[in-house]
């Protein structure tokens, strides 16, 4: 029995993206978020990125002003090959049934992270689409995002442009530079007609690959936590390296592995791998324009 409804379904595939609530179980989220707060405390020892991925970029982001009376832990890459906890839920939880009804019965992951914004957090991400970043042979990618806070207007809540995902492949390239933003007129435009997504802990943004999307700076006093996981259909064959690499890459969570390749018509100037622990040193770049 599918984990979505048809208006569900018919819903994502209008706009490009889908809250869904009760993406996991209240076991679930209680071990996310104590294994998150752990790191959250490791971290005020630290004074800079650390921690080794397998390419051996910082696995932990920490940003700019972060200290140990204030915490700033805004990026832990690829959680799954550290964690138990987010391991299962990325592999075997309701949130993997959501995606498998919307991209399956097939379907293999790509890559995880998680994205916070503690209180105070002055990062914004600005205007981009997913699949820029991870093209592969077809676009059937979902980037699933669960909350593992609140999700609020005041806590820098993901904004998006519905139907986007219909639309234009926008360049991240801008004067030879890979800024991983859309322009900024264009991302001015999406502003003005963006919606905003909230929803309680536990709920999960379903989000096409083509659609953009970007969020402000968390001005409360309440933490916006994000574990991302981005899953292909099984016959979606990436074309560039993995930009959060991980020995995981390519499991199938749903289905089979059939080696099938299928192929979609389109046109996009590869992307830039990150030399540093994200892509917000990328974005950083163009914040002051």
């Amino acid at each position: 029995m599918p984990a979505l409804t048809q208006a569900q379904l018919d819903a994502f595939w209008r706009d490009g993206y889908l809250m869904a609530p009760d993406a996991v179980t209240p076991a679930e989220l209680t071990s996310l978020r104590r294994d998150f707060n752990a790191w959250v405390e490791e971290s005020r020892s630290q004074t800079r990125n650390y921690g080794a991925m397998i390419d051996n970029r910082p696995r932990f982001d920490l940003e700019p002003g972060h200290s140990a009376a204030q915490p700033a832990l805004r990026r832990v890459n690829s959680p799954v090959e550290v964690s138990q906890s987010f391991y299962d839920v990325m592999a075997a939880s309701r949130m993997t049934e959501f995606v498998a009804d919307l991209i399956g019965p097939n379907v293999k992951f790509h890559h995880s992270k998680i994205n916070s914004k503690l209180p105070g957090a002055a990062t914004k991400v600005k205007w981009h689409q997913d699949f820029p970043f991870t093209p592969h042979s077809n676009d059937d990618l979902v980037t699933a995002l669960l909350l593992l806070d609140d999700m609020t207007e005041q806590n820098g809540a993901l904004e998006v442009l519905a139907g986007s995902h219909r639309g234009d492949l926008h360049t991240l390239w801008h004067n030879g530079v890979f800024t991983g933003s859309i322009d900024e007129a264009t991302a001015d435009d999406m502003q003005r007609r963006a919606a905003l997504c909230l929803g309680p802990a536990g709920s999960v943004c379903l989000m096409h690959t083509r659609l953009a999307h970007g969020s402000k700076p968390n001005l409360s006093k309440l933490p916006r936590t994000l574990f991302i996981c981005v899953y292909s259909a099984e016959d979606a064959v990436p074309l560039v390296p993995n930009p959060v690499p991980s020995q995981f890459e390519g499991l199938v969570v749903r289905g089979e592995r059939t080696g099938q390749v299928r192929s979609k018509d389109f046109t996009l100037q590869l992307p830039q791998k990150p030399a540093q622990a994200s892509f917000f040193s990328q974005q950083a770049a163009t914040y002051d324009g």
